[in-house]
């Protein structure tokens, strides 16, 4: 499945899974990658556990909201077929765009929401040698302060610990 590198809004991702989709549903209730031991919904309550028990409850927010876009963007290329599991390109921006107009959350956790994937996107483009890409993650990485990339590396924790 391919993508486009520019991101205008209405070209974030070639998927755009329906509601009533096989893989919006199997991703949300049942299964997402060989990282994820469950699927979106489980996980995000696992993580959002995760940040209760720390009481770090800045991240409560992008807990709750973080995967928000996966069963949006599910999809599986050779691979996934081969294994029955699915790829979620872009799923933050997409969970970005959700949520970037609802009032009820901070800028900060808009933007962790955004951002939430970043260091292991940037790390997995270096490795893949997608030099596009990685131009545009070092971009935004450049973009963010040295804190808030502090705060990336928390949630990351957690959200590491919610996959299990």
């Amino acid at each position: 499945m391919g993508k486009k590198e520019n991101k205008k809004e209405s070209d974030i991702v070639a998927v755009k899974n329906k509601l009533s989709s096989k893989a919006f549903w199997d991703t949300l209730l049942f299964k997402q990658n060989k990282w994820h031991r469950h699927g979106v919904f489980i996980h995000t309550l696992k993580v959002v556990y995760q940040v209760l028990k720390a009481r770090d409850y800045k991240f409560l927010a992008t807990a709750f909201f973080h995967d928000l876009g996966k069963p949006i963007v599910a999809y599986r290329d050779d691979e996934d077929k081969k294994t029955g599991e699915y790829s979620f390109t872009d799923h933050e921006e997409v969970s970005y765009q959700i949520v970037k107009n609802w009032p009820i959350l901070s800028d900060w956790s808009k933007d962790m929401i955004r951002y939430h994937y970043l260091i292991r996107d940037r790390k997995n483009s270096k490795k893949r040698g997608n030099f596009k890409r990685l131009e545009r993650l070092e971009k935004a990485w450049n973009s963010l302060s040295p804190e808030f990339i502090k705060d990336l590396e928390q949630f990351l924790i957690y959200d590491d610990k919610g996959k299990k």
